[in-house]
């Protein structure tokens, strides 16, 4: 029993994999009870060895919705710096695999935790937008997430998410509990390579786009449950916005370089 726990988060303490166990459970019942959260195709998360999951950004809620319906591993997740500023909060998702990021330089350290957490055969949640949506549509990759991709050398699972924008915009302080549905739906296992073979730019738009193509399914079937009600026609609706090439992955604008400097350290 305990070595299948370990399993799930390797290099964890036992206690810390329990809390994220609790917590995983309050939070499928609370997001059933006032979302009605459904989850399309979890299984396609490899059980074991280092992967990459790269989602959409909508809200706040999205790392605890694409986490939670995974039940054969736990994930590890990047979050803004300012979510540990209020130190309860911070030991709360500090236990539960975050990461902190500083969006404001280049953070080493947290390029570093990100490809040792993958080094020890952990999976990773990363937001390639670099930041939430302000409308709920797709917004452009930044260019740093396929060096992260390459160095990091494993599969990535795109994930999409709708109805979290509605359910938490970026405008609101507090989410809406009532009213709104979200759905989460996981797509096949991309290689590394595979992704990346006609360069970074042609990788990140294959990633975009399947990304897409999986929101636009859940926008379409939200709309045939709840019978057209939801979610509210809006720029999520529209073409997908061209993809312009950008260098940090979030505002980690050194990252080739803390990425060259750590493969070269590896090598010697």
């Amino acid at each position: 029993m305990f070595e299948t726990l370990r399993a799930k988060q390797p290099g964890t303490s036992l206690s810390r994999i329990l809390f994220y166990e609790l917590a995983a459970w309050v939070m499928r019942v609370l997001s059933w009870l006032f979302y009605r959260t459904k989850t399309i195709d979890p299984h396609k998360v490899p059980a074991l060895g280092p992967v990459l999951l790269a989602g959409n950004h909508q809200s706040l809620l999205d790392p605890p919705l694409m986490s939670i319906r995974i039940r054969h591993r736990h994930l590890n997740f990047v979050a803004k710096s300012g979510l540990f500023s209020f130190r309860p909060f911070a030991y709360v998702i500090s236990l539960l695999n975050a990461i902190p990021l500083r969006e404001d330089t280049g953070d080493t350290a947290a390029i570093r935790e990100t490809i040792a957490r993958l080094e020890r055969g952990g999976a990773v949640l990363i937001f390639p937008e670099g930041s939430r949506s302000p409308d709920g549509a797709v917004d452009v990759f930044k260019r740093g997430v396929a060096l992260l991709v390459k160095k990091a050398k494993c599969p990535v699972v795109p994930v999409a998410i709708e109805g979290a924008f509605d359910a938490w915009p970026i405008h609101r302080g507090v989410p809406n509990l009532f009213g709104c549905h979200v759905y989460v739906k996981y797509g096949d296992p991309i290689d590394s390579t595979e992704l990346l073979k006609d360069g970074p730019d042609a990788g990140l738009e294959i990633l975009r786009l399947r990304i897409e193509a999986m929101r636009r399914d859940l926008r379409t079937l939200l709309r045939e449950e709840t019978q057209g009600r939801y979610p509210a026609p809006g720029l999520g609706d529209e073409p997908l916005k061209p993809q312009r090439c950008s260098t940090s992955i979030g505002s980690l604008v050194e990252s080739p370089r803390i990425l060259a400097d750590r493969s070269q350290t590896a090598s010697s």
